[in-house]
């Protein structure tokens, strides 16, 4: 038989455990609710604030300068920052191929924050040149046109989703330009004396490009022998469709006595070198171009005015 106090001993113990465990169950209940609230909440401002993955386009591309040497590429890329704070664009990942044959490819870290809210567009800066090209793939020829795709891979850092990588891509064509070729056919005296000579050159000029050029602008040099008989900066519209030639006028003033013995061949019937060298300022699909033009090493003779017994023809030079 229990005594008093052991059977007092048991039924506390018994109190104890039932106080503890309905102790637990409200403390777990009250950290349960806790946790739920502060999950709702979460949720809530997550929705509320508008917490979203960034959106990014490649809109254009741009050649800013183009010559015989490289073309500078400017990729636009569009990004959409849909957060209530500033995102940081971790790294950006570049590749240029044509035909799946790679050209170019780069990294640019840290380039710069998205503003909350905000739409901006980020500049991707690129320099392809020629020689590497044509090292590497011997079928890309002066004055062609390529295919390109760009691929971008944007990476950005987003509270909620952390690091998250954006890949876009765009196609498009580049151009390998070839510098157009120029000849001298024959030069037209219209005043001639030994303190001021007043000619026109009859130029050839042949566009090697498999693209139009519409030319601006011409600026050039004329040497008769050895001597620079001058020349011009000329405004001059003409457009040049692909492979094609145009022709054209451009004048000089010189004083035939300034450049001795070249013009005393001409008199003799004797044939003179000369040499053209300028740039040519073109408009073209892929943007403004300035391209060398240069012709060494072509004879010009002087033919007898009709007066001397020539024919109606032979006021002018001939140019071979």
């Amino acid at each position: 038989m229990s005594s008093p106090r052991k059977s007092e001993k048991i039924g506390r113990s018994f109190r104890d455990n039932d106080k503890e465990d309905r102790e637990d169950e409200e403390k777990g209940g009250f950290v349960g609710k806790v946790k739920d609230f502060i999950e709702d909440v979460g949720d809530k401002i997550e929705e509320k604030v508008g917490f979203g993955k960034p959106t990014a386009d490649v809109t254009a591309v741009h050649f800013p300068h183009i010559n015989l040497k490289k073309a500078e590429i400017v990729a636009d890329v569009l990004v959409k920052n849909p957060n209530p704070i500033p995102i940081p664009l971790i790294d950006i990942n570049y590749l240029i191929e044509s035909d799946g044959r790679k050209l170019i490819s780069g990294l640019i870290p840290d380039a710069g924050t998205i503003h909350a809210h905000s739409s901006e567009t980020v500049k991707i800066p690129v320099n392809l040149v020629y020689d590497d090209i044509k090292d590497t793939y011997r079928d890309i020829k002066p004055g062609s046109i390529i295919p390109y795709r760009i691929k971008v891979d944007l990476i950005v850092d987003v509270p909620v989703f952390g690091r998250v990588t954006l890949p876009l891509e765009k196609k498009g064509e580049i151009p390998i330009p070839h510098k157009p070729d120029i000849d001298l056919e024959k030069i037209h005296f219209q005043k001639f004396s030994s303190e001021e000579t007043i000619a026109v050159l009859k130029l050839r000029l042949e566009n090697k490009n498999d693209f139009d050029l519409a030319v601006n602008g011409l600026d050039y040099d004329v040497w008769l022998s050895n001597a620079n008989v001058g020349g011009a900066d000329l405004e001059k519209c003409a457009k040049i469709g692909k492979n094609g030639v145009s022709y054209m006028d451009l004048p000089i003033t010189f004083r035939p006595k300034d450049f001795g013995s070249a013009l005393w061949d001409m008199l003799r019937g004797r044939g003179t070198g000369y040499t053209m060298k300028g740039h040519v300022n073109v408009d073209t699909p892929f943007g403004a171009m300035k391209l060398p033009i240069s012709k060494e090493g072509g004879t010009t003779r002087l033919k007898k005015n009709k007066e001397d017994g020539g024919s109606d023809d032979d006021d002018e030079n001939e140019v071979s």
